[in-house]
């Protein structure tokens, strides 16, 4: 059984009362003054915080769960700069809506770069942007970054010099900014652009940038003068559209994307559940069934299913959290004509152990495979 929590030495005998007296009420305002107590507590001992380990953890997020909007932006400021804080509660609280974030995500100690790269996947644009202007962001993560290909993230890790972006990654934004204007003044400003990356740039900037480019940069002027040219013929030759992909070709595409992902260590449940938002099906069946370790064939069978059980467990699997299936199912059966049909099983079918969900979703569908 856990300690149960020490009040530090250093607090006065009746702040102490009065955090026992909060933690007594049932009230949601004395619950959030409880809450607000205890960080400013932990703040003033923070040895005596992380001595608590996980009780204190576990204390922090039940009552982050209850509080209302205004007390979690207040705590999500208390913790930016705090090194003591509950790390599953600064993960929490990153998630939240971007106002409760942004501070999080700008300066947290704590946010490591597998927490930001889950905020990255799983979040809204305004959580991508704020993760791009994070100072000495890592190579890993802007190149998800620009892989990802979302102009406004984009621009907001090219206006940001501290970032950690390799020559290879540069060079994909200088090309990307011929068709996003957004990114050329930074990219002019970056301390790392070289010469080469200049005279690219100055074929498709505006005067302005040009002359900045220029002033900064020894470029060849034959060189810039062909470069010019070359985007001239491309900005007046009749556009050609590539043919659209066929669904055999698509359904390639999401695999490759999933395996990737898998083998760099950046799958996670979020991923499955953003591609739902996105209408993509299959990426949503490829990213389930990487995650669950079943096969494409058992999850496009639970998807299709009579019954919710079968994608419950593979849901489970897969690691996606329970809470979260209500929204999945909403997304997901406009896309599948009403299915799984059915309700929501009851707690017992989301096991403790991801295994077994996979046996049983093994079990259920070994004797038949649908795809």
């Amino acid at each position: 059984m856990a300690a149960a929590f020490q009040v530090p030495s250093s607090v006065e005998p009746g702040q102490a009362l009065d955090l026992l007296d909060l933690a007594r009420s049932r009230a949601p305002g004395d619950r959030e003054r409880l809450l607000l107590g205890l960080t400013s507590l932990c703040r003033a001992s923070p040895d005596a915080a992380a001595s608590q380990g996980t009780l204190l953890s576990d204390v922090f997020v039940a009552l982050v769960q209850q509080a209302e909007r205004d007390i979690r932006r207040e705590l999500a400021r208390e913790l930016a700069s705090a090194d003591w804080a509950p790390v599953a509660l600064v993960n929490m609280l990153a998630l939240d809506e971007i106002d409760i974030a942004r501070p999080l995500i700008a300066s947290s100690p704590l946010l490591g770069e597998e927490q930001l790269l889950e905020v990255l996947i799983t979040a809204t644009l305004e959580h991508q942007i704020e993760i791009a202007r994070r100072p000495s962001i890592s190579g890993r993560i802007a190149d998800v970054i620009i892989e990802d290909d979302e102009p406004a993230v984009m621009t907001a890790l090219a206006s940001n010099p501290p970032a950690e972006i390799s020559e290879a990654g540069l060079a994909r934004l200088v090309e990307k900014s011929r068709r996003v204007a957004a990114l050329r003044a930074p990219l002019v400003r970056h301390p790392r652009l070289s010469t080469d990356l200049a005279g690219e740039l100055y074929g498709w900037v505006g005067a302005a940038l040009r002359q900045a480019i220029g002033e900064r940069f020894s470029v060849d002027a034959d060189r810039i003068g062909a470069a010019i040219d070359a985007a001239t013929r491309e900005a007046l030759a009749p556009p050609v559209e590539a043919p659209a992909p066929t669904a055999a070709q698509r359904e390639e595409m999401d695999r490759r994307l999933v395996q990737k992902l898998q083998q760099s260590g950046q799958l996670r449940p979020g991923y499955a559940i953003r591609a739902l938002r996105d209408q993509n099906l299959s990426m949503f069946e490829h990213a389930i069934a990487a995650l669950a370790g079943v096969t494409l064939a058992q999850v496009r069978s639970a998807v299709r299913a009579d019954t919710l059980e079968p994608l419950t467990l593979a849901c489970t699997a897969a690691g996606v959290d329970r809470a979260v299936l209500p929204a999945l199912l909403e997304a997901l059966r406009p896309l599948t004509a009403g299915y799984p049909a059915g309700s929501l099983p009851p707690a017992p079918c989301f096991l403790s152990s991801p295994e077994q969900a996979r046996r049983r979703l093994k079990m259920a569908f070994g004797h038949s495979q649908r795809v």
